[in-house]
């Protein structure tokens, strides 16, 4: 065993038991937040918890985190960020990238009950959980939720993949999900980003976390729809976010 991990092991009931109790403490201030406050204090508290869960990371692990938007962003216009996905903290670093233009995510429906903060994020801050096993209802609550983003001018985050990648490497694109939300979002401007690095957060299984890692979440230049059909949109992402990582 290196000494890293050694170091890794260390540290890790420490990391667990914070993380553990800044889910629970930002669960209660969603809670109160979103009561009195309604849905602005809501998406405050959220911001706050995403840095919270990145700062942990950092001072906690060492862990260095490189996000990058290279480009100003047209104003009032939504967005569809399709990213490749490595690990859990990909979402803390998509919902802190685009926090101004109020990120919100596809996310399997299993994460939407018994996870503190999480899940209340999921059911009550306008993302949409989806049951990838039924198209019945994973479809039309997509096409709801790229009509609500459509209407909001918001930013809808989607894992194209369907699963997160163990090792770095991407898996193909799904084009389905990416689809409807392209076809109800007909002004959002879309935007590649590309994951590095946080795929190490989770090599032991979370068992210990590893030092050191270095995490980057960069937004690729956004695709021109014009003369495009969804199909080739969905690959020229894909294409994109590969050609950057080398892939």
């Amino acid at each position: 065993m290196t000494l890293k991990k050694i170091i890794a092991w260390l540290i890790w009931p420490f990391f667990v038991l914070v993380f553990f109790l800044l889910l629970l403490i930002f669960h209660a201030i969603q809670v109160i937040a979103r009561t009195l406050g309604g849905y602005e204090a809501h998406k405050k508290s959220v911001d706050w918890l995403l840095a919270s869960l990145l700062w942990q990371l950092r001072l906690m692990l060492g862990t260095r985190i490189t996000l990058s938007l290279p480009y100003q962003l047209p104003p009032d216009c939504p967005l569809i960020v399709v990213s490749n996905h490595q690990s859990m903290y990909d979402i803390p670093m998509l919902g802190i990238l685009f926090a101004d233009r109020h990120a919100k995510y596809v996310s399997k429906v299993e994460l939407a009950k018994g996870i503190p903060s999480i899940s209340y994020n999921l059911r009550h801050g306008g993302s949409v959980c989806i049951d990838r096993k039924d198209t019945r209802q994973s479809l039309p609550a997509l096409k709801q939720f790229g009509e609500y983003l459509e209407a909001k001018r918001y930013a809808g985050c989607i894992f194209a993949e369907g699963t997160r990648s163990r090792d770095g490497q991407m898996k193909p694109f799904k084009p389905q999900g990416l689809s409807v939300l392209l076809k109800t979002m007909p002004s959002a401007l879309v935007i590649p980003v590309a994951i590095q690095g946080s795929w190490e957060l989770a090599r032991y299984g979370f068992k210990p976390i590893p030092i050191g890692v270095h995490m980057q979440c960069t937004a690729l230049p956004p695709i021109d729809r014009t003369g495009k059909t969804n199909e080739e949109i969905v690959r020229e992402a894909e294409q994109a976010i590969r050609n950057f990582l080398g892939q």
